[in-house]
């Protein structure tokens, strides 16, 4: 068990860990393809802008709104139809508007009466600001890809969230939904690690790649998380 006195500060990814990103990708992307008279499971839209989005951010950095611009441009190539202008900025749109899951904004509200709070997420900053009205809850440092120019799991976001931090790892413990993005890569730089399984009744990976690694601690959401450490 974790000794969370230890810990200073919590980071935090943000979509599939605090915004229910899943939900707003599978409304956006089944518009779309409804345009083109495409019906596909929601388990294959997911496993597919898994794929894609983790292609997009290979290579040289492009900002996010640009990473899910190829994203679209992928799904028409993989199911052959063409996406119009407005089309291809459907998810940068829908991301501006989707929801923090139930019970992360009050979840966020009692860990901050123990804990400095951050965010290490793979967005733009101006995209961020949307969420961050969603999570009614100013962080204490939100590091993006934009700012580092670099995509989790790169360790180079870890590394330069610590460093912006200036917290001793020891002092910090970092809470996220994607093994992939984050889990392994918070292990890999010695943070200690929350995985927040949010898909845990539900089979394969969704919207991240699949991949395992063992966190310090599973939870099926930060409600649990909050209870765990005994915050009231």
């Amino acid at each position: 068990m974790l000794n969370f006195d230890q810990y200073e500060v919590l980071t935090f990814d943000c979509y599939g860990t605090l915004i229910d990103w899943e939900t707003g990708i599978l409304s956006a992307i089944r518009k779309l393809l409804l345009n083109h008279q495409i019906d596909i499971p929601a388990n294959r839209i997911l496993e597919l802008f898994a794929i894609l989005e983790s292609k997009s951010e290979r290579g040289d950095f492009q900002n996010y709104k640009s990473v899910l611009r190829c994203v679209i441009e992928g799904f028409g190539k993989e199911l052959g139809f063409i996406p119009n202008e407005p089309e291809l900025y459907c998810l940068v749109e829908s991301l501006k508007g989707w929801q923090p899951f139930p019970d992360t904004v009050e979840a966020l509200q009692q860990l901050k009466t123990k804990y400095r709070l951050s965010v290490i997420s793979n967005i733009d900053d101006d995209l961020f600001s949307f969420s961050a009205q969603h999570l009614q809850l100013p962080f204490d440092w939100v590091i993006t890809a934009e700012q580092v120019r670099s995509y989790k799991p790169s360790l180079n976001n870890f590394i330069s969230a610590i460093e912006t931090i200036g917290v001793p790892k020891g002092n910090i413990l970092h809470v996220a939904q994607s093994i992939h993005h984050d889990i392994i890569p918070a292990k890999q730089i010695g943070l200690s690690t929350v995985w927040v399984n949010r898909r845990h009744d539900k089979k394969g990976f969704g919207a991240t790649l699949p991949a395992h690694e063992k966190p310090d601690l599973e939870v099926p959401n930060l409600a649990k998380l909050v209870d765990i450490i005994g915050i009231s």
